[in-house]
């Protein structure tokens, strides 16, 4: 087991070193380029007339700062979890558990989601929290997964499929934004909207496969490395597409 440890050791150490390097990379290389967030409020009776000069540019979202903090907030787990909580993580790894990770996520991984919002145009403030709420979620139900179920007992499969019920909702919106009537999306946007789909969906493959105990998911700490790699890979992804897209000078 010290030689399993030994090994996530390195691997969180590597992971805290290129996420931590890319989001300087962003923030050094990036143009100034913002997405607004926005309210609307009714000046008459609901279904009567609108004016749209009540809708409010509530403020800018500096799309680098929004890429180079979700690359920031995963080197910041690493670290810690490779460092001051290191005896923490690997009793938890030991039980099959990663509190980190999770919180890690449901904070990193909403920021992804509401970044690639703003970027469809998904703007106003009340659709991104829900947005934000529907993701939390999701993770959160992942967490409770790994918590209820305990090594050598039956798997309850509730929190799994309660996640991917809530998990789905942000990206029904996105399908609308892309696809609905009137839609013109450069086509990068569908890059950005297959590729991270499916990390999305991957990463609840992984656990699918970690509680299901097929092949080399049967031992927890692999499940564990794939979690890391997913992750990595995913943030690379989107940081590296919104910068060549809307952040190169």
């Amino acid at each position: 087991m010290a030689q399993t440890f030994a090994r996530l050791h390195r691997l969180n150490v590597i992971a805290t070193v290129l996420h931590l390097v890319q989001g300087v990379v962003i923030l050094l290389i990036s143009n100034d380029f913002a997405l607004p967030v926005t309210t609307f409020f009714w000046n008459d009776a609901p279904n009567n007339r609108l004016d749209v000069a009540r809708l409010d540019r509530s403020f800018d979202v500096s799309v680098a700062w929004a890429g180079a903090l979700f690359l920031f907030l995963s080197a910041l787990f690493h670290f810690i979890v490779a460092s001051v909580c290191r005896r923490a993580y690997e009793a938890e790894i030991a039980v099959e558990q990663n509190r980190f990770r999770w919180v890690e996520y449901s904070i990193s991984s909403t920021l992804m989601i509401i970044t690639i919002c703003l970027v469809f145009g998904i703007g106003d403030i009340a659709g991104l929290l829900g947005i934000a709420g529907a993701n939390v979620a999701m993770i959160l139900f992942g967490w409770v997964m790994e918590v209820v179920n305990r090594p050598g007992k039956p798997v309850w499969w509730t929190p799994f499929w309660f996640g991917c019920i809530v998990g789905v909702v942000p990206w029904i919106g996105l399908v609308i934004y892309l696809f609905g009537p009137g839609s013109e999306m450069p086509n990068f946007v569908y890059g950005i909207f297959v590729s991270i789909f499916i990390f999305f969906n991957l990463f609840a493959l992984n656990q699918f496969l970690q509680y299901r105990k097929v092949g080399k998911w049967a031992d927890y700490v692999y499940g564990e490395k794939v979690y890391l790699w997913l992750s990595l890979v995913a943030k690379s992804a989107l940081a590296w597409q919104l910068y060549g897209n809307t952040l190169s000078a």
